[in-house]
């Protein structure tokens, strides 16, 4: 798409005013672009109206107030997980904060700030359901995930091998296969499950079997090479944790789905 020579202008002027801070004691002008998901209750979530809740969005604010930003000069976008590292190289955002794992091939094009959370691989299932303790109890059971999760290979390839797996488009449409018993269970990262399990409309309904079948360390998306903003990041992890807003998001968010979560990581010196 060609971008008119007055947008493109527009757009550079604001990331510059973005990368130095200018305003002295006023914070930084401009707006600060933040990915995250929109379709994930407790994590990542576009409310009714436009406005924006869940873990990921907690974290964000913290971080773009201690980065000096007024709430006001927040803005949300949304990114899909292939997404992601295109929209930090093209400075489409800031960071990003989308369940974002940690990884030796993502940090080929991108580094990462924290790691901020450390989630598991798990099962949600019905709440009455005392069937499914392990995953090895899927075997000759139906299972839902996402079209193309590893999550769901992970049990069909190593645990399970006799679960039906259903594919859908996400996560939500797993949740109400569930519900309606089309299907036993469903898996992803506990993170994102406890969510649902806590989402208004939910809380007794389901619950996580406590399972860790893999480990998941969530980090802060940045553009490859800005060691300053790498440095800013974590310094605002560490006083989110320190101050106890990371605990009271945490259970803001995951407390009506008994969520047993790992305490806060060690937030790491490097970048890459």
């Amino acid at each position: 798409m060609k971008v008119p020579k007055a947008g493109a202008m527009a757009a550079v002027i604001g990331l510059a005013l973005s990368a130095t801070g200018c305003g002295g004691d006023e914070g930084p002008k401009g707006t600060l672009s933040i990915g995250i998901a929109f379709d994930q209750p407790g994590v990542g979530l576009r409310e009714a109206g436009g406005t924006f809740s869940g873990f990921d969005v907690d974290v964000s604010r913290y971080i773009a107030k201690e980065l000096g930003y007024k709430p006001e000069q927040i803005e949300f976008k949304r990114v899909d997980s292939s997404e992601r590292e295109l929209l930090l190289q093209y400075n489409e955002v800031k960071f990003v904060a989308a369940t974002y794992s940690i990884n030796d091939k993502r940090r080929e094009k991108v580094d990462f700030a924290g790691p901020y959370f450390t989630a598991h691989q798990d099962l949600l299932v019905r709440a009455d359901d005392a069937t499914i303790t392990k995953a090895e109890d899927l075997n000759n059971k139906k299972l839902c995930s996402t079209v193309g999760s590893t999550s769901a290979q992970n049990i069909k390839q190593n645990l399970a091998p006799k679960a039906s797996l259903l594919e859908l488009d996400g996560y939500s449409e797993c949740v109400i296969a569930l519900q309606d018993g089309v299907v036993d269970a469903m898996t992803t990262d506990n993170a994102i499950l406890a969510g649902y399990a806590a989402q208004k409309g939910n809380t007794g309904k389901f619950r996580l079997v406590g399972l860790s079948l893999s480990n998941e360390s969530y980090g802060i998306g940045i553009k490859k090479g800005n060691k300053d903003l790498h440095a800013e990041i974590n310094a605002a992890l560490k006083r989110m944790v320190q101050d106890g807003s990371w605990d009271a998001a945490v259970k803001k968010n995951f407390g009506q789905a008994n969520f047993k979560h790992e305490p806060a990581p060690q937030v790491t010196s490097a970048s890459s």
